[in-house]
């Protein structure tokens, strides 16, 4: 059985604030195989994103991790120092955000700066280092590359300037690509298209990929498993297709029932009733209960976390009864 490559247990990342401590991530837990595409969804301001900047120690303060591991291979990410953090990202662990224009240096060719980024962690020439870009430029599907390395962001599409990114980020073959909603601002056939590439690189180089994502659809089609985040917990994991298929958190069911394609024509969306609550002030026990159709008086209590065979949720009243 191959060995996880990323191990994540209990991690907590809290921000605090003159008004109180945002427990924006608050004991999350899993782990990751090489190759593996892991889906992990939610609203906005359900942590998905600051989970991802903590795999890679890039919380600024007020935030800070106060407890948890994050080991990559063996070694405790969470207790590295910045220098010894930035040794490995780019080169075992990479991130790819969600607008490459606030990633990108627009006063530096897209050559440059693929330059700095394979530099920082090998030593040759910069002959050698051309080649290596104009080969990553190729893979992620940027015609002449060669020339493409002298143009500037600005000179790029919304969708070519991703591609950088992912370039960027696949550059030394990490062994965890986190991307955080990297297609969300482009158009349908764009998205399509990155996504088959992801995947493709993701199978025909080992690199173990974190997809985070709002959009259900995005992840389905692409994720082997799927973890579904509200108010800073994993309220659902599970191998995609079950989740799907079989969602036993209402939550989960509240956000499949919002897709589009669930509707009926000349019939609105089933929305999920009411908003996320503040972080500052999260009522007690399960932190969807004032949204949920099935809650009673015992959601003011902890809720478990409850395992069935490769899948997990918390839910005192999951949908089909109790396990």
């Amino acid at each position: 059985m191959t060995e996880p490559i990323l191990e994540v247990t209990d991690l907590c990342t809290h921000f605090f604030t003159q008004d109180g401590v945002v427990k924006a991530v608050d004991g999350v837990s899993f782990s990751l195989k090489p190759g593996q595409i892991l889906g992990l969804v939610g609203e906005s301001g359900s942590g998905k994103t600051v989970t991802g900047f903590s795999l890679l120690g890039l919380v600024d303060p007020p935030g800070r991790i106060v407890s948890g591991s994050v080991k990559l291979a063996g070694e405790d990410m969470a207790k590295l120092s910045q220098k010894q953090l930035r040794q490995l990202r780019g080169r075992r662990i990479s991130m790819v955000f969600q607008d490459p224009m606030m990633t990108l240096n627009p006063v530096l060719t897209v050559g440059e700066q693929i330059d700095l980024a394979i530099r920082a962690h090998n030593k040759m020439n910069k002959t050698q280092a051309r080649e290596l870009a104009t080969a990553a430029l190729t893979r992620v599907g940027i015609p002449d590359a060669e020339t493409r390395l002298d143009s500037y962001p600005h000179e790029f599409s919304g969708g070519m300037r991703q591609r950088v990114a992912v370039a960027i980020a696949m550059i030394h073959s990490p062994d965890i690509i986190v991307a955080d909603e990297p297609t969300t601002a482009l158009d349908v056939s764009i998205q399509a298209q990155i996504l088959h590439e992801m995947r493709n690189l993701a199978r025909e180089s080992g690199t173990a990929l974190i997809w985070i994502s709002h959009d259900l659809a995005t992840v389905s089609s692409l994720a082997e498993r799927l973890m579904v985040m509200y108010a800073g917990k994993i309220v659902e994991e599970g191998p995609t297709a079950a989740v799907l298929r079989n969602p036993r958190h209402p939550y989960t069911q509240g956000l499949l029932n919002s897709l589009p394609a669930m509707a009926e024509p000349g019939h609105p969306l089933q929305q999920i009733s009411g908003s996320t609550p503040s972080l500052l002030a999260l009522p007690p026990g399960c932190p969807f209960a004032q949204r949920c159709p099935n809650a009673q008086s015992a959601c003011e209590e902890e809720v478990p976390l409850v395992q069935e065979g490769e899948s997990a949720y918390r839910c005192h009243f999951p949908i089909g009864g109790t396990a």
